[in-house]
């Protein structure tokens, strides 16, 4: 929804309190232009929660650094389910900006959403803030991506990594860079934009497809 921004090629692993610990990316971390022209990244062999901690049970600080990742997931509670896919859930969009309430959108089932979703005033600061409910397994390296139409012709398109999530009872909360809405007669009306939510495997967890405005003042 802003000018074309570049994700930064560094991950980031978020700990049982959404704050974010850095390390620098696998190979399979990633992303660029590219990727849908070189197809499908080989990965190595997929670990469960139990194993990754059982590999290094000797080295008493990695699994305290692991075990730090987990938070208070209860590995025994999960066993059963670690042979399934990680699922992730986006339960909400908030839209903050300085001096003004923030505006809190559910996520629908179904992805689409039905009529105009918000509005922005024009030449405005704002952040998005995701919440994140992660269960089941790790997902590695999820990715936010944006594209926004004006009138049928594509006007701006945006990746960014979001970071490696263990699962955890309460959602992550997530809060993405400042972005500024643009200004002027020309930049004010109805835009159409689609976001995804895509791992290191190229798994799509939501499409949300949707429309918003940018005019003179914020919506009510």
């Amino acid at each position: 929804m802003d000018s074309e921004s570049s994700s930064s090629l560094k991950e980031e692993l978020s700990d049982s309190e959404g704050k974010p610990i850095s390390r620098q990316p696998s190979e399979a971390s990633i992303y660029t232009e590219d990727d849908e022209e070189l197809g499908h990244i080989q990965l190595g062999p997929k670990c469960t929660i139990k194993e990754h901690l059982e590999k290094d049970k000797d080295d008493e600080s990695l699994r305290k650094w692991k075990e730090q990742l987990l938070g208070g997931v209860d590995v025994n509670a999960i066993e059963d389910a670690e042979s399934q896919e990680p699922d992730v859930k986006i339960m909400s969009l908030t839209i903050s900006s300085e001096g003004r309430p923030d505006i809190v959108l559910p996520i629908p089932e179904s992805g689409n959403v039905k009529g105009l979703w918000f509005t922005l005033k024009e030449g405005s600061h704002y952040r998005l803030r995701f919440s994140i409910k992660v269960s089941n397994d790790i997902v590695c390296g999820l990715k936010y991506t944006n594209t926004v139409w004006k009138s049928g012709i594509k006007v701006d398109s945006s990746k960014q990594m979001l970071g490696t999530f263990s699962p955890q009872a309460e959602p992550y909360l997530h809060e993405m860079d400042e972005e500024t809405t643009p200004a002027g007669v020309f930049a004010r009306g109805t835009y159409s934009a689609r976001t995804k939510f895509i791992d290191d495997d190229k798994k799509c967890y939501l499409e949300i497809n949707y429309t918003f405005d940018i005019q003179k003042e914020w919506g009510k």
